[in-house]
């Protein structure tokens, strides 16, 4: 994990059992995390509802008992799902993000304008090690980016990714690559 400052520390889902009710909204394999955090605990399952991002036709994840569960297959349909019951949610419901670094940034950004804020809110980063991506030169936004360099699928710039993040963007600046020598290219490392 970088130093950098500007990049967000995520943290563990942790279920409160004396919160009237658990919403969670996850991304794919954040899916894994939920469960492990729920694990053996049936009564809190009970009172959670679980908002999935996940592909058409996928099979309700094994462990989530007696959860509501909603499926949604892209994130911005989750993520507009997530802010509904959000408008819905009682005092004492406590809110668990889990998935990729992108999505963290954007539900945490939902459930933060909604009023949801400290120990009312848990995320754990889960699945791939991959970084949602900005151009500086084009402004095109690339995500599940898992090398440095590679080139802008927008302008076709080769761009080298920096640690700096950007809250604002829920991104990692990506620089040209071969500024000062055109085509010649660090070697390739994976994040």
């Amino acid at each position: 994990m970088s130093e950098i400052t500007s990049r967000p520390i995520w943290g563990k889902l942790d279920p409160a059992d004396q919160a009237s009710a658990h919403l969670v909204c996850a991304e794919g394999h954040g899916i894994e995390a939920v469960v492990a955090a729920f694990a053996g605990r049936d009564g809190l399952l009970s009172r959670a509802t679980v908002v999935h991002v996940a592909p058409v036709g996928a099979a309700r994840p094994a462990g989530l008992g007696g959860a509501a569960y909603h499926r949604h297959p892209s994130r911005a349909t989750a993520l507009t799902a997530f802010r509904a019951h959000l408008a819905r949610a009682k005092m004492g419901t406590q809110v668990h993000l889990a998935g990729s670094e992108a999505f963290l940034d954007e539900a945490s950004a939902v459930a933060v304008a909604c009023g949801i804020v400290g120990d009312g809110l848990t995320t754990e980063l889960s699945g791939p090690a991959t970084r949602r991506v900005q151009c500086v030169h084009c402004k095109g936004m690339m995500d599940e980016v898992a090398v440095t360099p590679f080139a802008c699928s927008h302008c076709g710039i080769n761009l080298t990714v920096r640690d700096h993040y950007s809250r604002r963007l829920g991104a990692f600046m990506g620089v040209c690559a071969d500024a000062e020598a055109p085509g010649v290219l660090p070697a390739a490392s994976r994040f």
